[in-house]
């Protein structure tokens, strides 16, 4: 074989293997594309199948979204929980962070005039199994219930002494700390921009589309 027919040879190759990764590429992209699609769908029905359990006395199908812009300008996604006596209940705040392994998202339920904590759901986490991963159990969620809104969380290692402190799980101290930041972090920036639509409803706003 000459020269001449090697060098067409490699180019002939490497052509094809340029072609076969733009098609793989493409492929990869597309299936990315489907599947977080999918996965932010699943994510926004889990935190509507939530909401009741967060705002004592909401429907989640009369659940109102809005968007607000925080203190940080940034457009954030809330959610104004009413009841089936199309009574205002609360409010749902998605919130999200670094964990000590991943970023933890959260769902934050609020009274209607932002005072205290209402729920507290973990949407999403990869902390260290039976450890940091012990955030999602009802026993810890359920310590931030009651807590004042108005007042940084503090998480302390022993029994709380003070209305906006929360006992840290055993063992799992900073993941225990990451969802209080979080909180903090979340309420510090949309507390005063919710407030400000606590009585009022903008343009747009439209009742969740149901099916079923």
């Amino acid at each position: 074989m000459g020269e001449t027919q090697q060098k067409g040879g490699y180019i002939g190759q490497a052509w094809l293997v340029i072609v076969l990764g733009l098609l793989y590429g493409g492929v990869l992209a597309g299936v990315q594309t489907t599947l977080s699609g999918r996965a932010a769908d699943n994510k926004k029905d889990e935190t509507y199948s939530v909401i009741p359990s967060l705002v004592r006395g909401a429907d989640e199908t009369k659940t109102i979204e809005l968007m607000v812009e925080g203190k940080n300008g940034k457009e954030a996604r809330i959610y104004k929980a009413i009841g089936a006596d199309a009574g205002h209940k609360g409010w749902v705040v998605p919130a999200g962070g670094q964990g000590f392994a991943d970023r933890i998202e959260l769902l934050i339920g609020l009274d209607p005039a932002l005072t205290a904590l209402t729920g507290l759901y973990v949407l999403e986490q990869r902390e260290t199994p039976a450890l940091g991963d012990r955030i999602t159990e009802a026993g810890f969620r359920d310590r931030f219930n009651g807590k004042p809104a108005d007042q940084p969380i503090v998480m302390v290692k022993s029994e709380p002494k003070a209305e906006n402190e929360v006992r840290a799980l055993t063992g799992a101290t900073i993941s225990s700390e990451s969802v209080s930041a979080i909180v903090n972090d979340a309420l510090a920036n949309l507390r005063e921009p919710i407030g400000r639509r606590a009585h009022s409803a903008a343009p747009g706003e439209a009742l969740r589309e149901t099916t079923g």
